[in-house]
């Protein structure tokens, strides 16, 4: 299968709030919530990053492009395996359509390299 991602502009942070913390309303193109029994997970612009949460900055999302077909197998499995061959980490998030990479900024470098590779 051929791939091909996009740079998302906005730098992203990755905070975690209590979990029966209210659902945040925050503005910007790119907004993930994920609420599980241990947290409130949110995945938003910098800018609009919830304060007095534990938070981690510097995240960019690589968006591939799709739509994918939710029983496709195997979208992500060689694409992750080629960022562990380059040493860089990722956080995937899905949605119904397609799947995003968050990578950190300082790892973009090594990361686009390897994706073009494996896709």
């Amino acid at each position: 299968m051929s791939l091909s991602a996009t740079l998302l502009p906005e730098r992203l942070a990755v905070c975690r709030l209590p979990p029966d913390a209210p659902l945040p309303s925050l503005p910007g193109p790119f907004l993930s919530i994920t609420r599980t029994a241990e947290e409130l997970s949110v995945v938003c612009a910098l800018e609009h990053a919830p304060e007095a949460t534990r938070r981690s900055e510097g995240w960019r999302a690589l968006k591939l492009e799709g739509p994918f077909e939710l029983s496709v197998c195997g979208v992500l499995a060689p694409l992750a395996t080629a960022l562990a061959g380059a040493g860089v980490s990722l956080l995937p998030i899905a949605t119904f359509d397609t799947d995003y990479l968050l990578i950190r900024e300082e790892h973009l470098e090594r990361a686009v390299p390897a994706l073009a590779e494996a896709s």
